[in-house]
């Protein structure tokens, strides 16, 4: 499944994948308080997802249920970060956050278990 999912797209499906099925309308309140956009605005991107397949509108109440979960877009936001940014190369996405120093001690260690565990 190939997702192009914009900052604004993403706004929204992180207000469903946090809050579960949520109304337009509370997500008009929620993004006006944290981002300031209008309700305008707010329906905008709320129909631009619905036109995309990302979200359905679920009963009289239009209520926004998610139709991807987190996990799906991550692995195809991952995906395209690594093909655009990396030249397709996983190691030097890695490489990088090592070089400037964005990974932990804690999260170094985690990664090298991971890596062991899909090793084995």
């Amino acid at each position: 499944m190939e997702i192009k999912l914009f900052n604004s797209e993403l706004k929204i499906l992180n207000i469903l994948w946090k809050n579960g099925d949520t109304t337009a309308k509370q997500i008009v309140k929620i993004l006006n308080k944290e981002v300031g956009w209008n309700k305008s605005t707010t329906y905008t991107i709320i129909k631009r997802c619905i036109d995309k397949n990302i979200i359905e509108n679920k009963g009289g109440d239009f209520i926004c249920h998610a139709l991807i979960t987190k996990e799906e877009a991550q692995k195809y936001e991952t995906a395209e970060l690594i093909n655009n940014m990396y030249d397709g190369s996983a190691d030097r996405l890695v490489a990088s956050l090592l070089d400037n120093g964005s990974l932990s001690l804690e999260e170094i260690e985690k990664l090298k278990k991971l890596i062991n565990s899909k090793v084995k």
